[in-house]
């Protein structure tokens, strides 16, 4: 059973935070290379981090499967649109369709929010990623380089569904 608590201490952003750390180390390196990896943790994974987008209306839950946490969502309602900011799962916990059991909880909160879509931007090379938001209903709608400092860019798509 998969289960969603929202977190709301400096305490949650630090398990949060740990274990983004790990899932970011073992996933993005393949991708983006350990130095932007490395930067990106500490600069957008962190506790601070985290915390600091909490206070500015980000919503973050813990995603627990079978009680044992397991990863982690964020979410923004953006005008009549929620941004997923995040959405992560634990390498070993791939392949039970806790991702999927996410994706249809941030649906139900769009939904509650009155909103008319979900946007999300992933790393243009993070292919089976791309292939599970298109499986889920999610189009391409955009191509985005984002200048994110010390030499660094996020080369991602815009990724939109609409409700």
């Amino acid at each position: 059973m998969t289960e969603f608590l929202i977190a709301t201490t400096k305490q949650h952003f630090e398990e949060i935070s740990a274990l983004a750390a790990i899932i970011w180390r073992e996933h993005y390196t393949s991708i983006i290379g350990f130095e932007q990896v490395d930067y990106m943790v500490k600069n957008y994974q962190s506790a601070h981090a985290m915390y600091s987008q909490y206070k500015d209306g980000y919503s973050y839950f813990k995603v627990y499967h079978n009680k044992q946490f397991v990863g982690y969502v964020s979410i923004k309602k953006q005008g009549d649109s929620l941004f997923l900011s995040k959405i992560y799962v634990s390498k070993d916990f791939r392949g039970q369709k806790i991702g999927k059991s996410a994706m249809e909880f941030v649906q139900a909160k769009a939904i509650e929010m009155n909103c008319k879509s979900i946007t999300l931007s992933v790393n243009r090379f993070n292919v089976n990623s791309i292939k599970a938001y298109e499986a889920m209903g999610f189009k391409i709608v955009e191509e985005m380089i984002t200048d994110i400092g010390n030499g660094f860019v996020m080369d991602d798509y815009k990724m939109d569904k609409v409700l």
